[in-house]
């Protein structure tokens, strides 16, 4: 391994950490359902991405029924790196990934998987009570957004979607799951598909499943030494 590699690494690493300490206090200050994104200390800030993570978003007790009911839920979490260099503001880079929950009626549980970018799927968990679910979903996450390459002034902004996923798509999300198919959550369709996405969130709402929406913004901070590309 390089030793520029090596060093980000133990950045990240360092960060992450700081965050593993911090989490539950930042946990029990946020009560109401949401998002956060939190810088990492002043001195990684140009070299470790932030912290996302939320709080919450499936405590809805219509959320819940659908869930039991046979809808699954999809997180699609949309993380961006705005720079405030100029008379406006610039989006430098962003990164999206999905947290799909589904609950099986044949096992009792509640199974729980993130998709990252490049439709790399990552089994979460599965579980027995929608409190293992809660606990997996808000853990804080460090994503792969591409750092501050100047010296400049920065911020992060970050949205969470949260909707359930029609009847008509289970057998999709499901071959999906198993790695058949490019993610039906993402609205990526197969050309044999015949829902489009609008078809679809009308389908959504109709069953009471109408999307909820969180945004969260970082503090604005100065990047003094750039990540090493």
């Amino acid at each position: 391994m390089a030793v520029g590699a090596a060093s980000a690494t133990a950045k990240i690493a360092i960060a992450a950490l700081v965050v593993a300490i911090a989490w539950p206090a930042a946990l029990r200050a946020q009560r109401e359902p949401g998002i956060q994104v939190s810088l990492p200390p002043g001195a990684l800030r140009g070299q470790a991405p932030p912290i996302v993570q939320s709080h919450g978003v499936l405590a809805d007790r219509r959320v819940r029924d659908l869930l039991v009911n046979g809808f699954p839920a999809r997180l699609h979490y949309r993380l961006e790196l705005w720079s405030r260099a100029g008379l406006f503001n610039s989006m430098e880079s962003e990164i999206e990934w999905d947290v799909v929950v589904r609950y099986s009626p044949l096992d009792r549980r509640y199974i729980v998987a993130r998709v990252e970018p490049g439709d790399h799927v990552i089994n979460l968990g599965t579980f027995e009570q929608m409190r293992g679910v809660e606990d997996v979903v808000s853990a804080p996450y460090l994503p792969a957004i591409r750092l501050p390459r100047h010296r400049e002034r920065y911020y992060y902004n970050a949205v969470l979607e949260v909707e359930m996923i029609s009847v008509s798509d289970l057998d999709e999300v499901e071959r999906w799951l198993r790695g058949e198919l490019r993610p039906a959550v993402r609205g990526e369709r197969s050309p044999g598909t015949a829902l489009t996405r609008g078809v679809r969130t009308l389908l959504v709402k109709l069953v009471g499943g109408e999307q909820r929406h969180y945004e969260a913004r970082s503090s604005t901070f100065t990047v003094e030494q750039p990540a090493e590309r």
